[in-house]
C-alpha cells in the first residue's frame, strides 16, 4: 500500500530554449547570481511540500555545473537549513557520493544532522556518474571497478562508524586509524563522536545495473533502494524488484515484492493526458539531453546521444518521445484521475511498495513545479490516504 508520497529536485535554474532543438546542455551558461539563486528555489520547493503533507524531499549531490542543471553540492548542509525552515517534512539524501567523501567526515556530518533535526534527515549513498565531479575530487570513476571498490569500502567504514563504538579498519583505500603516537599510547582504534541517535541508520541507494553483487551488498547493510529514471526502462522495474527481494532472502529476510524499495516517476498534471504531454514535452527532452549523455538511459545509441548534443541533427534522428515514456509507465501525465489509476495499478502489482517519488523533469520552471506539487497533493494523494484511514477504522 502506497502511504509515502515524496518528491525530488535537482536544484536547477529556470532554463530557456528547451528541448532537442533548443540550446545544447554544454552551451548553457548562467551568471553567478542566477546559480546562487537556486539555493532559494530549493527552499521554496521544500516549503511547498511541507505545507501540503508530503513525506520526504529528496536532493542529489552534484558539483561544478555552470550549465545550471544540478546545483546542490552539500546535501547535509542543505538538509540542516531546510529542517530549520520547515516543520514536518523529512529530507532525503539522494545521494551522498561516497567516493568523493572521506567516510568518517560523512559519518560525522550525518550524525550531527540526525541529532540536531530529531531524525528528519534520511541518509543515502551513491557511486557517482559525472567524471567531472568524481575524478576532480581525486577519486576513480572511469575505472568502474576501482570506483565500486572504493564505494563499497567507504560504506563499510560508514556503518562501522555509525555504531559509535571503538573500531578499526584496514582496507585498500582506508586505514583507520593510522597507528600513530597519541598522548602516550599508539592509536589502535577510533570512535565516531557524536554517533547517530537512531540505529540502525536508514539508508537508501539508487538501483542502476541491478546486479546480484549490488543487491547482495545492499542486503548486507540493510540498504533500501530507489528504482527510477534510466534504470526503470523496459521491464527493468520488476527484474530489479525480484533481484532485490532474492538478495534479502539469501540473508534470511523475507520481503514482499517491492518492500524496502521506492519507485521514482516524472509527472505533470493537466486537463488531459494529451495536453499534459504537450506541456511537458520540452522539459522531458531537456531531461533526456542531460541524463542520456551520461548513460543513465541505457537504451540510447551513440547516434541518438550525438543528436542530443547538436540541434541540427535532432530533426533527422529518432529520439525518445515523452508519449513513449507515458505509455511505458515511467512518466505520469494527465489528469489526477489518470495518475491515480496508474499508481493504484502499481500498488496492486507490487504489494510491498509503500513509497513513490514523483518529480518534474529537469528544465521545468519553478512555478509549474509548485503548481504540480499542489495539484498532486490535493487531487492525487487523498485517493490513497483516505483508503488507509478507512482500513484502520475497520
Amino acid at each position: 500500500m502506497i502511504t509515502k508520497f515524496d518528491s525530488s529536485y535537482y536544484g536547477t535554474v529556470d532554463m530557456e530554449n528547451l528541448g532537442y532543438k533548443g540550446t545544447p546542455i554544454n552551451e548553457r551558461r548562467y551568471s553567478k547570481e542566477q546559480l546562487a539563486a537556486v539555493m532559494h528555489k530549493v527552499v521554496t520547493y521544500a516549503k511547498c511540500m511541507d505545507e501540503r503533507g508530503y513525506d520526504t524531499f529528496w536532493m542529489a549531490e552534484h558539483h561544478f555545473q555552470p550549465e545550471g542543471t544540478e546545483l546542490i553540492p552539500n546535501l547535509l548542509m542543505m538538509a540542516m537549513h531546510l529542517c530549520g525552515v520547515t516543520r514536518n517534512i523529512r529530507i532525503g539524501c539522494g545521494f551522498n557520493i561516497v567516493p568523493m567523501w572521506h567516510p568518517l567526515r560523512l559519518a560525522e556530518d550525518y550524525a550531527m544532522a540526525d541529532i540536531l533535526t530529531g531524525g528528519r534527515v534520511i541518509f543515502g549513498v551513491g557511486r557517482g556518474y559525472h567524471t567531472r565531479e568524481v575524478e576532480t575530487f581525486g577519486s576513480p570513476l572511469l575505472d568502474q571497478d576501482a570506483n565500486r571498490e572504493m564505494f563499497e569500502e567507504g560504506v563499510e567504514v560508514l556503518f562501522k562508524a555509525f555504531e559509535g563504538k571503538p573500531f578499526s579498519h584496514k582496507g585498500k583505500f582506508y586505514t583507520i586509524p593510522p597507528e600513530v603516537p597519541y598522548r602516550g599510547y599508539t592509536l589502535k582504534e577510533i570512535t565516531l563522536v557524536p554517533a547517530p541517535e537512531r540505529l540502525p541508520v536508514e539508508c537508501w541507494q539508487p538501483i542502476q545495473s541491478g546486479s546480484d553483487r549490488a543487491f547482495d551488498f545492499m542486503a548486507k547493510y540493510g540498504i533500501c533502494g530507489v528504482i527510477g529514471g534510466g534504470s526503470a526502462e523496459g521491464g527493468a522495474v520488476e527484474r530489479h524488484m525480484i533481484g532485490f527481494q532474492a538478495a534479502y532472502a539469501r540473508r534470511g529476510v523475507k520481503l514482499e515484492l517491492g518492500e524496502r524499495l521506492a519507485l521514482g516517476y516524472q509527472f505533470h498534471i493537466s486537463s488531459s493526458r494529451e495536453q499534459a504531454i504537450r506541456e511537458a514535452a520540452p522539459h522531458y527532452e531537456e531531461n533526456m539531453k542531460m541524463f542520456g549523455e551520461l548513460r543513465l538511459v541505457r537504451a540510447l545509441s551513440d547516434e541518438q546521444i550525438a543528436a542530443m548534443r547538436d540541434p541540427r541533427l535532432a530533426a533527422n534522428t529518432k529520439l525518445p518521445h515523452i508519449a513513449d515514456a507515458v505509455k511505458a509507465g515511467g512518466f505520469l501525465a494527465g489528469t489526477p484521475t489518470d495518475i491515480i489509476e496508474q499508481l493504484k495499478a502499481v500498488e496492486k502489482r507490487y504489494p510491498g511498495i509503500d513509497r513513490v517519488i514523483c518529480a518534474t523533469p529537469l528544465g521545468t520552471p519553478l512555478d509549474v513545479q509548485l503548481e504540480d506539487l499542489d495539484r498532486f497533493a490535493k487531487d492525487v494523494i487523498p485517493a490513497f490516504r483516505d483508503k488507509k484511514v478507512a482500513a484502520a477504522a475497520e
